[in-house]
């Protein structure tokens, strides 16, 4: 199985357009196994068009619990149910992910009761295992090591950056997050940093679609980073490659691809992808 990255939903925020991409989710083959990483509106059709079947689903990682990260985790668990998942799931994420697991299937129980009795699917409650983390090591499975760090993202407390170690290969998500240093070290030399992005010159768009005006502004400077910041952290972690992702804006056609590399490349010189749903990076 060949190691990559797949960036299945880019934007920033849980806002969908016309002919924009999709929140936030990747798939990341490393190991041996396929791991979800966010689950975004939109992660099953994206997973879907990497050719993978959906009855193959094993690991599903939540960063946060804010809703353009987990929206589609309960859906995407019950769709590649009824594509004919029958082995077990983990599904690992912070404080709080069990009971978004439990809500959805209170709220889809009639479905899901019906499809067992009248289809012979198996019980999906008893197929999935939801693993609640904190900071340090969330999983250790033969060569594949997965760790947890808490980032700054107020208001939320429980967001965690990962880094995913295997077949001698690291790759490191930042989540969301205002600039943090210690994420430097906990990305150190690792071969993709995939870290979220704003064009400060972008804001004024986005508070102008979106609404909510002043409160909405500051939330974006308090909880997140501007693209020359995460450049920074790639730079002082020397990593070989910084992914843009979790872009804001995305979907404003007035910002490039150019608009985003002017932003990083003064400050890191490794390799600069930005983000655009669908992009396979080979490790």
């Amino acid at each position: 199985m060949t190691h990559m990255l797949t960036l299945l939903g880019t934007k920033g925020g849980p806002a969908i357009r016309p002919g924009g991409p999709n929140p936030t989710s990747m798939l990341l083959t490393l190991s041996g196994r396929r791991m979800v990483v966010d689950c975004g509106l939109g992660v099953s059709r994206g997973l879907v068009e990497t050719g993978m079947s959906l009855k193959e689903l094993d690991l599903v990682f939540i960063t946060h619990l804010h809703s353009d990260h987990v929206l589609e985790l309960g859906p995407l668990i019950h769709t590649a149910w009824t594509t004919g998942l029958d082995h077990p799931v983990t599904v690992y994420g912070p404080p709080g992910t069990h009971a978004v697991w439990t809500g959805f299937l209170a709220s889809l129980a009639f479905d899901i009761e019906t499809r067992i009795a009248d289809e012979g699917r198996p019980d999906l409650a008893s197929l999935v295992t939801v693993t609640e983390y904190g900071p340090g090591i969330v999983l250790q499975d033969g060569d594949l090591e997965v760790e947890a760090l808490r980032v700054d993202h107020p208001p939320v407390t429980e967001c965690f950056a990962l880094k995913f170690k295997g077949s001698g290969k690291t790759v490191v998500f930042s989540a969301d997050t205002a600039p943090f240093p210690p994420l430097a070290d906990f990305a150190r030399h690792a071969d993709i940093l995939v870290h979220e992005a704003m064009l400060p010159e972008g804001l004024d768009s986005i508070v102008r679609r979106t609404g909510n005006g002043s409160c909405l502004r500051e939330h974006l400077v308090a909880s997140h980073s501007f693209a020359a910041d995460a450049a920074g952290i790639a730079q002082e972690a020397g990593v070989a490659m910084l992914v843009l992702n979790h872009l804001i804006p995305a979907d404003d056609p007035v910002f490039t691809e150019e608009h985003w590399r002017a932003a990083v490349t003064p400050v890191f010189n490794g390799v600069v992808v930005v983000g655009r749903d669908g992009l396979t990076i080979s490790l």
